[in-house]
């Protein structure tokens, strides 16, 4: 009867969301890992939990009409979309580029859920975003986009009720827009936003923390298989703020990264990235990773960001975007030799791919546990805003490190439990949940 259960849900999903790809990918893969839990919790079928688990709680579609430098109107379309508030205040970031759709945001805020849940913090999940792309775009051009999004956005979020942070598209500069606008609106100064500027209430580590989480969750996994990252080589897909300091935590740890990428190719360095161009490049330039080569001649640049997972590597760290990492990647990877894949994007695998690494007792972390760093820091930010306190960079860090380890170990526990030893997906997946679904139950229908 569960696994009818669970079937049902899934199809009621793609009747209710129809051509909502990704959504569904999201939704599919938690609940059929779902059900021996359903097996064991009669009362959660009884409760209708799941039913009420894969529909958003709100989902918020507007209007978002911007001028640009020569007076021109366009419009963009902004969502949010605040998905369950049983652990807390929506917490998830607002992503700007061109792919944002419904179903990207719906899916982002479905696994924020429980990304949220298994950082132990008081948080509940939401997501949102626009089409808005900001590359080419002037200050004042994302200025004047950001300030018309807030003009809607800003009736439904408060540092109680949805806390929004930044994601792909979404730096410093646009959440200084987007808090300034509502403070404006508003006329309050609280912790609606995570991941401010420094001056203006934002955490130290905040910057670093989704790569450098990653990298200690893989940490653990690398543990467990008797060895660490002294001397492995290391793949990070990307060159964003994940990806760029997951490389500085897995060089700091003794690996040598030897390629990373952009959405136009990747760059393959043997001798190891320099990091240091590539920060240039990409946090003070803003340029592509191609011009990585006319600065560090032994590199070598190839068009295509796929091929990426065709460099042999020990450790790979997909931190670009969803699905970037397809079953004959996933099967490149296995063939070179690679001990752990553990993902600083979120759902970047597809589920061909997490079977391949799965069935090759490839030590897999899923994003929704090995990526929660970022949220995890946004809480302490939270938790600092709320005291009206600043933490130093090492105290973050250390409680950053410690969450990240705590996640680990509870996935991998709760794997062991229902029968599936190694397969943190399951793990992740069900320890997330349960918390989640306990507490919907005990707050009634």
């Amino acid at each position: 009867m569960s696994k009818q259960y669970v079937e049902k849900t899934i199809e009621a999903v793609k009747r209710s969301s129809p051509g909502e790809a990704v959504f569904h990918q999201a939704v599919t893969e938690v609940l059929e890992s779902l059900i021996p839990v359903i097996e064991k919790n009669k009362d959660f079928e009884d409760a209708g939990v799941l039913e009420r688990i894969v529909e958003p709680e709100r989902q918020i579609i507007f209007r978002v009409p911007w001028t640009d430098d020569k007076g021109r109107v366009h419009v963009n379309r902004g969502i949010r979309v605040q998905y369950n508030s049983a652990l807390g205040p929506y917490k998830g970031g607002i992503r700007f580029h061109p792919s944002v759709s419904a179903s990207v945001i719906k899916f982002l805020g479905f696994e924020q859920t429980f990304k949220n849940s298994l950082t132990g913090l008081m948080m509940g999940g939401g997501k949102g975003g626009s089409d808005f792309d900001p590359k080419g775009k002037s200050d004042l051009e994302v200025m004047r986009f950001c300030q018309s999004f807030m003009t809607e956005l800003y009736r439904h979020i408060d540092a109680d009720t949805d806390v929004p942070a930044g994601d792909i598209g979404v730096g410093a500069r646009e959440i200084g827009y987007m808090f300034g606008h509502y403070k404006r609106i508003r006329n309050i100064f609280h912790g609606v936003f995570t991941g401010k500027g420094l001056l203006y209430g934002g955490s130290l580590a905040r910057k670093e923390a989704t790569g450098f989480g990653t990298v200690y969750f893989c940490e653990e996994m690398l543990k467990d298989k008797k060895t660490s990252f002294d001397g492995k080589k290391v793949v990070i897909s990307g060159s964003g703020n994940v990806a760029i300091y997951a490389a500085q935590k897995v060089i700091s740890l003794g690996g040598k990264v030897i390629a990373m990428s952009d959405s136009g190719g990747f760059v393959h360095d043997a001798d190891g990235i320099k990091l240091d161009v590539i920060k240039k490049l990409k946090e003070v330039e803003r340029k592509r990773i191609s011009e990585y080569v006319n600065e560090v001649k032994t590199a070598k640049y190839t068009e295509g960001c796929a091929g990426i997972w065709t460099v042999p590597c020990d450790v790979a760290l997909p931190c670009a975007t969803q699905n970037e990492l397809d079953g004959k990647s996933a099967e490149a990877l296995v063939k070179n030799g690679c001990i752990a894949v553990a993902e600083g994007a979120n759902m970047p695998s597809t589920p061909e791919a997490v079977k391949i690494f799965l069935d090759a007792k490839i030590s897999y972390g899923p994003g929704k546990a090995a990526n929660a760093g970022g949220v995890s820091t946004s809480g302490l930010e939270m938790s600092q805003n709320s005291m009206r306190l600043a933490w130093t960079f090492d105290e973050v860090d250390a409680k950053l490190h410690q969450i990240m380890i705590n996640i680990h170990n509870t996935a991998k526990n709760t794997a062991e439990e229902y029968n599936t030893p190694g397969n943190l997906v399951n793990g992740a997946n069900i320890a997330g949940f349960l918390k989640v679904a306990r507490v919907m139950i005990s707050h009634g229908v």
